[in-house]
């Protein structure tokens, strides 16, 4: 599927983000950082990616897992999943109420899912649920104090509530959970000199550039779209250091 219409098949409206879309690819390999960052922990283990997608995250996670299994609510999107990443079998389900036994999975990984959920702790106990003893929990989400600075109510229409590093720290253990690992994602060298080279922040450059306009009929400059479109996971950081200055959040907790 050519990226165009891959873009129009998963309504690329800012709920989600995809691969091969230049001007997706700010947001694309900042997710892919996170998943990096989680690798370690789905080697041979069986996994069940909650909220997959386009599922290339659960393609990633299937080179290294025993089993992995992509779940997600949209029709569209686990077709998309099936056939493009058939290492990783793709199921329909509400995260609501997971369609799995209890204590049957090793890992459950929700990366920039939480945020768009109505019932973000009953979710957390569904996860609880479904892992064995000793399983993890692999969790991102935006940074409030960030991502929607001095504002309760997310800038973003799809999302229900974000949360800051302690307030995450807070629901998981209330949820049940031992917090195993606490981290951030930040800008990373390469992301950090384009920050500098346009004033400041090569977000705010990219959402100059789409603010007020139609979706896929921003007019992108030449140079930007450049650079936007040559940033890799690996110009991003994952680490535990000035976590109120995160733009991710990324967490490993596990079921006792």
């Amino acid at each position: 599927m050519d990226t165009t219409t891959r873009a129009a098949a998963l309504h690329l409206t800012g709920e989600r983000t995809v691969p091969g879309v230049p001007e997706e690819n700010y947001w694309y390999r900042r997710h892919e950082a996170a998943y990096h960052a989680f690798l370690p922990y789905c080697s041979g283990a069986v996994v069940l990616e909650a909220g997959c997608g386009e599922g290339y995250g659960a393609g990633l996670i299937a080179d290294h897992a025993a089993q992995v299994v992509a779940l997600d609510y949209d029709h569209a999107a686990i077709g998309h999943v099936a056939r493009s990443y058939p290492a990783a079998p793709a199921v329909q389900g509400n995260l609501a109420t997971l369609p799995v036994a209890d204590a049957r999975l090793d890992v459950v990984a929700n990366l920039q899912v939480l945020e768009h959920l109505w019932d973000q702790y009953g979710f957390l106990a569904e996860c609880r649920r479904v892992l064995r003893p000793g399983g993890r929990l692999l969790l991102t989400t935006p940074n409030r104090l960030t991502f929607t600075p001095d504002s309760d109510t997310p800038l973003n229409p799809y999302h229900t509530r974000e949360l800051s590093p302690s307030e995450l720290d807070e629901m998981i253990r209330e949820a049940g959970f031992t917090v195993e690992w606490l981290a951030g994602l930040h800008h990373g060298a390469g992301v950090r000199a384009l920050d500098e080279r346009y004033g400041g922040s090569i977000i705010d450059a990219q959402l100059d550039v789409v603010m007020g306009s139609l979706p896929g009929q921003a007019q992108w400059p030449e140079a930007l779209l450049t650079d936007v479109a040559a940033i890799r996971a690996e110009d991003f950081d994952v680490h535990g250091h000035d976590l109120d200055a995160s733009l991710d959040l990324v967490a490993v907790a596990v079921r006792p």
